[in-house]
């Protein structure tokens, strides 16, 4: 029963032999994909993968910041307009990172002048906040359509290599053909991987600036509540 069970794993293992599949890791794939213009293509889609992933982070890590706002905000500043210390609610928005409170330091700098004049002055303040926030996401959005293609452009490019090589070969084998088939389909996949990192990375963001802007709008209708009531 044993020498049954030596002599149909030996046989296995002769089968495997004889089929030549040998496992090979993945950066040794990738390195063969990286001849001729699929090392370009590959490059670019790494730059593009690092600098993607560098501009999730850096903005992901702002938007937290910006929606850290500190507690009673709008209440202290009501306090100290009530008690006439208008430079103290000014020093208190400085020390705020949050883009309300430099909203709002703006329209203290603009009291004793006309109501429209602080509501334009915050509303342009804000628009300048929005564009801090959603600087750099650009590329998250022309990367998640840009990626894609090169890896198609290298799919097209790699195709274009295998003919190439047919032609000029005088016999049909598996090691002619293999490094662009390589190219074409590594390029595929790298384009891909980076298209939909970006996707994803640039909704996700674009959903926390949505609800950073709308806090920003409900702070400044209530810093302008606060200007309109009697006694101001």
């Amino acid at each position: 029963m044993s020498t049954s069970i030596l002599l149909q794993i030996q046989t296995q293992a002769e089968e495997v032999i004889t089929d030549g599949v040998v496992d090979k890791p993945l950066w040794d794939i990738v390195k063969e994909s990286s001849q001729g213009f699929g090392l370009i293509i590959n490059v670019l889609l790494a730059l593009m993968l690092g600098y993607a992933i560098f501009v999730f982070v850096e903005r992901y890590l702002a938007l937290r910041k910006a929606t850290k706002e500190e507690a009673g905000l709008l209440s202290k500043i009501k306090d100290y307009i009530m008690d006439g210390k208008i430079d103290s609610a000014k020093d208190f928005c400085s020390r705020s990172n949050s883009p309300s409170a430099r909203m709002i330091e703006k329209g203290l700098s603009r009291l004793g002048r006309p109501i429209e004049t602080i509501s334009a002055s915050i509303e342009n303040t804000g628009k300048l906040e929005i564009l801090r926030l959603e600087q750099r996401l650009s590329f998250l959005a022309t990367a998640a359509g840009a990626a894609p293609m090169i890896g198609f452009l290298g799919t097209t490019v790699g195709m274009v290599v295998v003919f190439i090589d047919l032609g000029n070969a005088t016999s049909l084998e598996l090691s002619i053909i293999a490094p662009g088939i390589m190219t074409a389909m590594i390029t595929t996949v790298g384009g891909l991987i980076v298209g939909i990192i970006s996707y994803i990375g640039y909704n996700f963001l674009v959903a926390k600036i949505g609800r950073v802007v709308y806090q920003m709008e409900n702070d400044a209708l209530e810093f302008m509540d606060l200007l309109h009531q009697p006694g101001k």
